[in-house]
């Protein structure tokens, strides 16, 4: 009996000793970085375009504009795990329709992003390529202002804040600069609306042009007609874009 009771003490005490320099050698592979930097996001799909089309209900009619955020990597031999917050502010004007009204369009969307990440190590260079994809929720919010435009009444409306899920793929390369310092240079494209396409009357009980331009409105009118001035958006719509960041990284 005392034999057996020492030979599971002798197993238990190497499985603990097996544990600890497990989780040992783990910490001393695990590394974090922090860090945040500036970018661009470019719209793309039914996001970009016009002032005119975006009158005419065809897409979002916005430019290019800048964009911010941080970043956290946690690396544990070769494989990543990022989280990313980013915020960007896209804007266009121009006419609503051909020589007549201004239409002056203000977007701003705050993403939450988190995915895996792959990096290349490439011996003796003090460059490391990656690639990776990600989930993500973004949040949507902006305004509108109408001068002389139209079946609209002139003034700046608030455009309902609104989420949709999506996801995306990216890549870049990590420049290092010192011992803990990094400089982080990624290019990704984005799928904001992958799921949580809805179409919302904000005024049910009226019936008017406006009410189309006041939520996101992504998903086709229940109410289209063709020739209707007030339901007049009949198809879905895509919103994706692609973004260019640099990122100052700080290793923990």
């Amino acid at each position: 009996m005392g034999g057996i009771m020492k030979r599971i003490a002798s197993i238990t005490i190497s499985i603990i000793c097996a544990l600890a320099l497990t989780a040992t050698e783990m910490q001393a592979q695990v590394n974090v970085q922090l860090g945040g930097g500036i970018g661009l996001l470019s719209p793309t799909s039914d996001l970009r375009g016009t002032t005119l089309e975006y009158y005419a209900g065809q897409n979002y009619g916005l430019s290019s504009g800048f964009a911010m955020g941080g970043k956290v990597r946690l690396g544990i031999v070769g494989f990543n795990l990022v989280g990313e917050i980013n915020y960007a502010s896209l804007s266009n004007d121009g006419n609503s329709e051909p020589g007549q009204g201004r239409v002056e369009l203000s977007q701003k969307v705050l993403t939450f992003r988190a995915g895996p990440e792959f990096q290349l190590s490439l011996p003796a260079i003090p460059l490391t390529p990656y690639v990776g994809a990600s989930v993500a929720l973004h949040r949507f919010s902006g305004e509108t202002t109408f001068q002389g435009v139209a079946k609209v009444p002139s003034a700046t409306f608030s455009v309902e804040t609104a989420s949709r899920f999506g996801v995306g793929v990216n890549g870049g390369v990590v420049i290092k600069l010192g011992p803990s310092l990094s400089l982080d240079l990624g290019l990704g494209y984005n799928l904001m609306n992958v799921a949580g396409k809805t179409w919302k009357d904000v005024n049910p009980s009226q019936e008017q042009r406006l009410d189309s331009y006041l939520a996101l409105n992504d998903d086709k009118d229940p109410l289209y007609r063709a020739g209707d001035d007030k339901h007049f958006i009949n198809n879905d719509r895509s919103i994706s874009s692609i973004q260019a960041m640099a990122l100052i990284m700080f290793g923990l």
